[in-house]
């Protein structure tokens, strides 16, 4: 039968909020003010009190920080069935000391992590805030979770431990981020993250000359992982973003570690790939006997999928439609792949314009925020209708 988007335009009450809407303002004032608190992988937690006293003020209930720093809060619904999940990552890429200072350039907004994932954040926020200011009525429960981990190594931690705890509440679940206006991420890339350590005995660059080195090593495998040719279709991807080690430049390296990304829209195509580099592995510690090598999974995000036909897609879609945004889809890598991944329909759509994720200069466009929380609202009023 599909979710009603339409009907819900039509509601009085959701009319006025979508109305309230309008005037993005205080979402972005939300969201600057969450920017310039520092949230690094694994370091989320004074975002995370800032995050539930806002959800505490507007009104929620069942608010809970868990023992890994994911927020919690819940809207009870009038007539129970499997609950609506809305949630947003706390984390950013940026270290504890970055400079957050924003600058203004025209219409652009720049400030680390004021896309990824502060403007995701306000939207969870402001989401619930409207939804309590204008007592708009869902049959089920809406969960609106804000989660740790979900950025490098932090390897979606966030939603693995939201997913297990809620899992036989929820049925639907809808991911924010704060860029992408208008796309929709409904297949989930797989990607598999090797640390990769080598360690030798080492010694002085001239009185232990010839002796084997860590980074000499690690270097040779780098540059065969390099040569790998990977499928163009299915999309398949692998970059070595940091190789490091050494102690001085005159001294043959004790050790040194890289870190590898692989990913695929394919799980055979990615497990092909895994296994390229394990051979290349296996080969290069078979062959050389002073120097040992070891690899670690630091990171294993699941593929999955709901195809475009789905409900939650369509309605994603007619929610975008309704506002006047033009629909792209894309395939990426998410929180919402550990959902898939378990069977879970899920979406990831994103709030407004902007770019240059992970950089300094990230920016944001906060012309199309308010059309953005509007979407939002729509698919969140059709998501938390129950099932027939």
């Amino acid at each position: 039968m599909g979710l009603d988007i339409h009907q819900w335009r039509s509601h009085p009450n959701v009319a006025q909020a979508i109305a309230d809407l309008a005037n993005y303002r205080p979402v972005l004032e939300t969201a600057i003010a969450l920017q310039q608190i520092p949230a690094p992988t694994f370091g989320e937690a004074e975002r995370a009190a800032f995050v539930a006293e806002r959800l505490r003020r507007i009104g929620l209930s069942s608010i809970d920080i868990d023992a890994i720093g994911n927020v919690y809060s819940r809207r009870p619904g009038r007539r129970g069935g499997p609950a609506l999940l809305v949630s947003a990552h706390l984390d950013t890429v940026f270290p504890h000391e970055t400079d957050l200072r924003l600058r203004y350039e025209g219409e652009r907004i720049y400030g680390p992590g004021l896309g990824d994932n502060s403007t995701g954040l306000a939207g969870l926020i402001h989401l619930a805030q409207v939804m309590q200011q204008h007592h708009l009525p869902h049959d089920t429960d809406i969960w609106f979770v804000a989660n740790v981990g979900e950025e490098g190594l932090g390897d979606l931690r966030g939603i693995r431990a939201v997913i297990d705890r809620l899992r036989d509440r929820i049925g639907r679940v809808v991911v924010l981020e704060g860029c992408d206006f208008g796309t929709l991420h409904h297949q989930a890339i797989g990607v598999r993250r090797y640390q990769i350590e080598a360690r030798a005995a080492g010694g002085h660059s001239w009185g232990n000359f010839g002796a084997a080195s860590a980074i000499h090593s690690l270097v040779r495998l780098a540059a065969r992982i390099s040569e790998l040719s990977v499928p163009s279709n299915p999309r398949t991807t692998f970059n070595i973003g940091v190789i490091e080690g050494g102690t001085s430049v005159n001294t043959i390296a004790q050790h040194a570690r890289l870190l590898l990304d692989m990913r695929s829209v394919s799980a055979t195509a990615l497990a092909n790939l895994i296994a390229q580099v394990d051979q290349l592995v296996a080969s290069a510690a078979a062959g050389q006997r002073e120097v040992t090598l070891h690899v670690e999974t630091v990171g294993n995000r699941p593929s999955g999928a709901i195809p475009r036909e789905h409900e939650l897609v369509q309605g994603a879609v007619a929610a975008l439609q309704a506002v006047g945004a033009p629909v792209s889809f894309q395939q990426s890598s998410t929180d919402a792949n550990i959902p898939l991944s378990q069977g879970l329909p899920a979406v990831c759509m994103g709030l407004t314009d902007g770019g240059n994720a992970h950089r300094h200069d990230e920016f944001i466009l906060p012309a199309n925020l308010g059309r953005g929380l509007q979407a939002l609202l729509l698919l969140a009023m059709a998501a938390s209708a129950a099932t027939s």
